[in-house]
């Protein structure tokens, strides 16, 4: 599109591709400025998309204490009204879908497509999913020498949700949309790379019909406003996707008030190769992962191969690898987009210069790509034990290792302090059950990758974070459950 018509900003909005985003904070139902801003980048060119309220822990309280006067209200609203509401923010959803798309696109750089036909519904399916849900949660009654155990859930109260800047919208109704259902008020910040989509949805949630102060989004630095809000003692639950460092930082900052938390954090996770697999299915998960610049969590980069086939894998792997389109993400032809700010693209060069110089080898890419673009890299001649095998990348920069045997596979795919997720490609169910019962993970593909369902549980073990989200696990952690124990009609006594 032409640079004319990519932004243009006046006070506290910003035109991005024609479509108006407010960049002021909204609490308690209202459009709130800061004194100081921050300034938004689009990762596409670099163009300023606007200058976002940069908030303080004076914004901070304000949001937390709108969330908490709000919080008796909607706690009090019965199930049927909430769920019909969370409908309605679907609704909305569906109908801004290609506003929200070309915002978001612009505003952190993944495909326009991607976004149009799959994130932008499947955020308004998150919210439709839990609304059912909703519907539908509780546990049977059962009995204890004839007493009667009555299981519930109840709303916890204001919760602080982080959300991240690879998925910002999706992620961010993964997590708002579970505790609006279970009754609780929110103070959603988002990433400060990107947060323009979640302005919009503020704007959605309302003309849905969500009472002020139900739904509150504040914008800034996690240092300035993101510490006060995990620190206030009025913030009854804490869910935060991203950085092992951050969540360090949020559980020292929530301990005091022994506020739960929930982290879904970083991810190392393997992709195995078995000797029998569908070699032409195999290549294709490997280079699936190079999905978002590589900028996905569970992206499987660490490629482990059985050695009477690596050699042919590797070949087939460059071909493909080398046919892909890198260039702007609004191009229906692109297939790898921008890393989404240069501080990362930086970090992605470090970790792959460092890797060559200790040996390792780029088969494919190894380099930079213009100024905001990392080339699919594939880097053989690692060590286990090596940076780039141990630490998160984030970026389109994959490692290959072989095995001669299943207890190798298994021994190299667990053998990081993270276990989020893992795929594994054979064609012997028998190995499939085998294998997939000894790896460390939270979630593990056979024959296929991404495939996603909200009744399953989702999260990672060890370093990859704590807790589980999805169906009634959201449920547990923005509920306090609570067990009412009755005595018979009539009985008369102590138990």
């Amino acid at each position: 599109m032409p640079e004319s018509e990519h932004t243009i900003t006046v006070a506290g909005v910003a035109q991005v591709a024609g479509v108006a985003v407010d960049t002021r904070h909204w609490i308690g139902g209202e459009r709130v400025a800061s004194a100081g801003t921050f300034t938004d980048v689009s990762p596409i060119d670099g163009t300023t998309l606007g200058e976002i309220a940069r908030g303080t822990p004076a914004e901070a309280d304000a949001a937390v204490a709108a969330a908490t006067a709000a919080f008796p209200g909607w706690a009090a609203t019965p199930r049927e009204e909430r769920a019909r509401v969370l409908r309605a923010i679907a609704d909305g959803v569906d109908k801004r879908v290609e506003e929200l798309a070309i915002v978001e696109t612009t505003d952190n750089g993944a495909l326009l497509r991607s976004h149009r036909r799959g994130v932008m519904p499947r955020v308004a399916h998150n919210f439709r999913f839990f609304a059912d849900r909703l519907l539908t949660l509780g546990h049977a009654d059962f009995e204890t020498r004839g007493h009667t155990n009555h299981v519930t859930w109840d709303p916890a109260g204001p919760c602080a949700l982080i959300t991240p800047w690879n998925a910002p919208l999706m992620l961010e109704s993964w997590k708002v949309a579970p505790a609006l259902a279970a009754g609780n008020t929110v103070v959603l910040k988002p990433a400060e790379w990107t947060p323009l989509t979640a302005s919009l949805l503020a704007d959605v949630a309302a003309h849905a019909g969500l009472p002020a102060g139900v739904l509150n989004v504040v914008q800034g630095y996690g240092s300035e406003i993101g510490d006060a809000l995990t620190a206030h003692p009025d913030v009854r639950r804490i869910s935060f996707t991203g950085s092992v460092p951050t969540a360090r930082r949020i559980a020292a900052s929530a301990a005091p008030q022994l506020t739960p938390t929930s982290f879904e954090l970083g991810g190392k996770s393997p992709l195995l190769v078995f000797a029998d697999a569908d070699l032409g299915l195999a290549v294709d998960l490997a280079v699936e992962q190079y999905d978002n610049a590589g900028q996905v969590c569970l992206a499987a980069t660490r490629v482990l191969v059985e050695e009477p086939i690596a050699e042919e894998f590797v070949r087939r792997f460059t071909d493909k690898a080398r046919r892909l389109r890198q260039g702007d993400p609004r191009d229906d032809s692109t297939d790898l987009g921008p890393t989404i700010h240069p501080r990362q693209l930086e970090k992605i060069d470090g970790f792959v210069r460092r890797a060559v110089a200790a040996g390792a080898r780029a088969v494919v890419g190894g380099h930079r790509v213009a100024e905001r673009y990392y080339a699919p890299t594939l880097l053989t001649d690692v060590d286990q034990d090596a940076e780039i095998v141990q630490e998160e990348v984030f970026g389109p920069v994959l490692t290959l290792q072989t095995f001669r045997d299943e207890n190798e596979a298994v021994r190299l795919a667990n053998g990081t302090r993270f276990g989020l997720a893992a795929t594994l490609a054979t064609g012997d169910p028998a190995r499939a059950d085998r294998v997939t019962a000894r790896l460390v993970a939270g979630t593990v593909w056979v024959n296929c990758f991404f495939v996603r369902d909200l009744q399953a549980p989702f999260g990672g073990s060890r370093r990859s974070g704590v807790g589980r989200e999805g169906g009634t696990w959201s449920f547990d952690f923005f509920c306090d459950l609570k067990n009412t124990v009755t005595a018979p009609k009539g009985w008369q006594g102590h138990g």
